[in-house]
């Protein structure tokens, strides 16, 4: 099926107030797919995003993905002209994302009460470290905090040793994509019910961090309140499951094998050499795998040492026991599984190509795309001020003189 070339969010404006990880990713997520995002920005300094991690030419190359597709200007919030813009663009927009700690929005009259009498359409989209009500909501939310609150960090390391994090802000991340789905849920709300289209009301999408986090904890909570378990850290293995681990080769690497299905179990035993473990009643299905999971994953480690990490997987491809390496970034850009799919596009900085990541989920009509990378400060400020709020130009030169934008 060909793309009809249509975005499935054009048409949608959505105001993007916030800054670093959970907001503007959201916010990059809609632009993705067609919406035209206004990104607001301290003047001069810009989204503090924009000097995190590898900087080339004086600017995060994490922001020129980022910051993709965004009309990005600036704006002082500080200053009362400053927040009657933000309003004015509010007003003008079908969706407003902050992720300021509850209770800023309020302070400068651009809470959601505050908007909602002239823009009773607005989907008012928050993400705050623990959401806007409950006795924690006013403290400050990051998400290394808050991927322990919200109960991934007691579950991730190796048992007897501190709690470890993946090298990555995924709290942010998986806030930020609760975040998109709020949106969109919201948007269905208020142009369709029951198949009508019907211009109704917009509400508030209220996203935690923590909570984002707790959402993806499987059946911990069942789990504990049926049968008093306390799921653990398990290292590279996953509690009740087996076998399903990492395992070492000949040549320093490691492979991730799943072999945790009865007749799958069979198939990795006698690809391994060990017929005797494939017709072993005692591990026969899952729960007698369990019981003796450490001879299981012996039987397979020592059989995985033998070999290098390459022919271990041939090995496992011919046998359909589902295998697969660990990649690094260096080994996704040259993998023809994500180049097949398009999982990297090139945009043009300052003359010069730089990869950066696709955006998935991928829509057979109509996908997203990457129009530009994430622009220069205050890339947008005429566009915006003078095409869509109808400033003129004296009225423009007045608000860079006195620091507004």
């Amino acid at each position: 099926m060909q793309p009809t070339g249509e975005a499935p969010l054009a048409g949608i404006r959505v105001l993007e107030m916030g800054q670093l990880i959970a907001g503007p990713f959201a916010g990059c997520m809609l632009a993705y797919f067609g919406a035209e995002v206004v990104k607001i920005e301290p003047p001069r300094t810009g989204d503090p995003l924009r000097n995190w991690r590898v900087l080339k030419d004086g600017t995060s190359l994490w922001w020129r993905a980022m910051g993709r597709n965004k009309k990005c200007i600036t704006l002082n919030l500080r200053e009362s002209r400053g927040r009657e813009l933000a309003r004015a663009l509010a007003l003008r927009s079908d969706v407003l994302i902050e992720n300021f700690r509850p209770g800023t929005m309020e302070k400068w009259d651009l809470g959601p009460d505050q908007l909602r009498a002239d823009a009773p359409e607005l989907v008012y989209t928050r993400v705050s470290g623990y959401g806007q009500t409950g006795p924690c909501a006013a403290r400050p939310g990051f998400a290394s905090v808050c991927e322990g609150f919200g109960g991934f960090r007691y579950i991730n390391g190796v048992p007897g040793e501190p709690p470890v994090r993946p090298n990555l802000s995924l709290g942010d991340t998986l806030a930020a994509l609760h975040a998109v789905i709020g949106v969109l849920l919201a948007l269905v709300h208020r142009n369709r019910i029951d198949g009508r289209s019907i211009g109704g009301a917009g509400q508030v999408v209220d996203v935690a961090i923590y909570e984002s986090v707790y959402n993806v904890l499987e059946a911990m909570v069942p789990e504990y309140d049926g049968a008093g378990i306390v799921r653990e850290p398990s290292g590279s293995t996953l509690t009740g499951i087996v076998p399903t681990n990492t395992y070492p080769c000949a040549d320093g690497r490691y492979v991730i094998i799943g072999g945790n299905a009865d007749s799958i179990f069979k198939r990795l035993m006698r690809a391994a050499g060990r017929d005797d473990l494939a017709g072993d009643p005692r591990l026969a299905d899952n729960a007698g795998r369990v019981a003796h999971q450490r001879e299981v994953d012996d039987a397979i480690a020592q059989w995985t040492r033998t070999l290098d990490a390459d022919r271990v997987l041939d090995i496992l491809d011919g046998a359909d026991v589902p295998a697969g390496p660990i990649y690094s970034v260096a080994d996704m850009i040259d993998d023809p599984q994500y180049n097949a799919r398009g999982l990297f596009e090139t945009v043009e900085v300052a003359g010069e190509p730089l990869k950066i990541p696709a955006l998935t989920p991928k829509l057979g009509r109509t996908p997203g795309a990457t129009r530009w990378p994430g622009p220069e400060v205050g890339a947008h400020n005429r566009e915006v001020y003078i095409d869509t709020l109808g400033l003129d130009e004296a009225e423009l030169r007045s608000l860079e003189g006195d620091g507004i934008v």
